[in-house]
């Protein structure tokens, strides 16, 4: 007889393998390890043979495990899309909604979105990943990611959520010590904040001319800590207007238009991606509150 939980026991078997042992994914789940372990042991039982096999310093799977591992995955992507496809059919909003964007955009805008489709939506909760990386909603089983910048070719489903724009700007007390750059040509000679990976992430050579590299004095991943170097009078920074518009707005920071080449502004996109064709209803309801949230023109707009 087939076991009636073999797709839930098959789910947590995914996420163990996954997430590389029973402790990890019971975490995850909000359960013991020794619970993860029971619905792998009962796993094992329906299907008749092992499928892990346990050390205490290593999980590796047998040869079934590794074939079932390769099944497992897409068949519960297919049920997942399946859930999601018929749920928006009546409008239910509950259930976990996963969603992945950069730390600084999360905590400053998507968190309060969360919190008022929460409390409209009891039934629902979410899964934030604040990341750096390119996360991959098909990859990783998101609901959604929010990019920011230029969109890649792709399948993924793209609802503009605002535009950004870089800014150039430093803190009264830097620039009553050091002047404010009127050329672009003046950059040069003036102490600079940059992003700590990456290949010219912040966009210098728009200004430079070429990336920035001589007198670079902070290099920081962050941008809320590049903000506040730039606040503290380090130097000058380039960022989005959704890191630096309420210390633009407070007079923490001021703008610098220094004269160059004429070029036009460089302004991107910020972009909520899916990966289904068919948007769930905890899509729709999260992407309506995130627009409330950033407004038109956005919020950050000084």
């Amino acid at each position: 007889m087939t076991d009636p939980r073999f797709a839930e026991h098959l789910a947590i078997f995914v996420e163990v393998v996954r997430l590389g042992s029973f402790s990890a994914a019971a975490r995850r789940r909000g359960l013991t390890p020794s619970a993860i372990a029971r619905q792998i042991d009962a796993l094992e039982t329906s299907v008749g043979v092992p499928l892990l096999l346990r050390s205490t310093r290593a999980l590796a799977m047998t040869g079934a495990g590794e074939r079932l591992f390769e099944r497992a995955q897409s068949l519960l992507d297919d049920l997942a899309d399946t859930h999601a496809e018929i749920s928006a059919f009546d409008g239910a909003v509950t259930g976990v909604f996963r969603l992945a964007c950069f730390p600084t955009f999360g905590k400053r805008y998507v968190i309060p979105a969360m919190q008022a489709v929460m409390r409209d939506h009891p039934g629902l909760t979410v899964e934030l990943d604040l990341t750096e990386r390119m996360a991959d909603p098909v990859l990783e089983r998101l609901d959604a990611v929010i990019r920011i910048g230029a969109l890649a070719d792709s399948t993924l489903i793209a609802t503009r959520l605002a535009a950004q724009r870089m800014v150039l700007v430093a803190a009264p007390d830097y620039m009553a010590r050091h002047g404010a750059p009127e050329h672009c040509d003046d950059l040069a000679g003036h102490r600079l904040i940059d992003k700590l990976h990456g290949a010219d992430l912040l966009g210098w050579a728009d200004l430079l001319g070429t990336p920035a590299r001589a007198g670079v004095v902070f290099r920081c991943d962050d941008f809320e800590a590049m903000m506040g170097a730039a606040c503290e009078g380090m130097g000058l920074a380039y960022l989005p207007d959704w890191v630096v518009g309420e210390a633009l707005r407070t007079g923490r920071l001021q703008a610098l238009t220094p004269a160059g080449p004429a070029r036009p502004p460089v302004e991107t996109g910020i972009t909520l991606l899916r990966a289904l064709a068919q948007p769930s209803a905890r899509f729709r309801v999260v992407s309506e509150a995130l627009k409330r949230q950033i407004g038109s023109p956005p919020v950050w707009r000084v």
